[in-house]
């Protein structure tokens, strides 16, 4: 299948399609960059990227379940891509194969694509703004991006979302802690799951405390008990008015540029990274690092353009 009709398969929501487009992007080959060339780009500006990040235990995959469902009643056609760390025995994403067993499996209008971190030596942020890309433009209107945990490379991807939801609970007070000062880089709501649980309430004290300053800090703490289906369309009601909000004063703008910059250059050290190994490996070893990286800059500038 040529590129012209895998696209239009692709734009038509074929699901084959769309699995195929995310599969040669993330082979970084010159098929999925002429495809990505040629995606609909005002369905991707159109569509909104919702981060989903915490964690592992908080909830995220029941939350985000529920998300999908209330969107799917809203006639929305939804996207998952869910980052997930690898099976150690299997290699294969575990995030995924869970996502896959909720109760959306077999609608058509809900596309879902695990992306696995183990092994990866750059990439996954392109990888992953890639596939919410392709996922636009097959006419998903919304497109989750979950990760597992709250590392620098899961805060990567979530910065490329255009709103980022930081779901907790009761009994990470250690790691609460420990992110508090980084949570409002992230996080433009925050989620109290399992909000029926002990200690949930003085969770959310703790938490109003990060957003103190803020003018609406009520908008942007929220609690759910997401197993039994509460407070998600509030949820979605706050989001709506948060976007409402980015809209008007420019932040989603801004946020959009800041995302374009993040994949850009991931995308860039993807591309050289095999190229500035090889050079690295021939010959520059007995050189002093810096002089060897300095030679490795000016072969590539000598290097013709292709």
């Amino acid at each position: 299948m040529n590129i012209q009709d895998l696209l239009g398969r692709l734009h038509a929501g074929d699901p084959r399609a769309i699995g195929r487009a995310i599969s040669l992007v993330e082979e970084q080959s010159r098929e999925g960059a002429a495809l990505l060339a040629g995606l609909d780009r005002e369905r991707i500006a159109a569509a909104l990227l919702i981060g989903m990040t915490g964690p592992p235990g908080a909830g995220k995959s029941t939350l985000t379940g529920g998300l999908v469902r209330h969107l799917r009643d809203q006639g929305q056609r939804v996207g998952i891509v869910a980052v997930d760390p690898s099976s150690p025995l299997s290699g294969g994403a575990v995030l995924g194969d869970r996502i896959r067993m909720m109760d959306h499996a077999l609608d058509r209008e809900v596309v879902v694509r695990s992306m696995a971190t183990r092994g990866r030596l750059g990439g996954l942020c392109a990888a992953a703004g890639a596939a919410a890309r392709i996922m636009a433009a097959s006419g998903c209107t919304t497109v989750l991006l979950e990760t597992v945990g709250v590392g620098q490379s899961e805060m990567d991807i979530v910065r490329l979302a255009d709103l980022t939801v930081m779901v907790l609970a009761p009994g990470f007070g250690d790691e609460i802690q420990a992110m508090k000062a980084g949570i409002l880089e992230v996080a433009d709501l925050i989620v109290v799951n399992k909000a029926d649980q002990p200690g949930s309430g003085k969770l959310a004290l703790d938490l109003a405390a990060v957003f103190a300053r803020a003018e609406d800090r009520d908008l942007r703490l929220h609690r759910t008990v997401a197993s039994e289906d509460q407070g998600i369309d509030t949820l979605l009601a706050r989001i709506d008015a948060l976007v409402q909000q980015y809209r008007k004063d420019g932040t989603l703008h801004r946020k959009r540029e800041q995302a374009f910059t993040l994949e850009t250059l991931d995308w860039a050290q993807a591309l050289l990274r095999p190229k500035l190994a090889a050079l690295a490996a021939a010959g520059l070893r007995n050189a002093d690092p810096r002089l060897a990286a300095e030679e490795i800059i000016i072969q590539l500038q000598q290097e013709p353009q292709s």
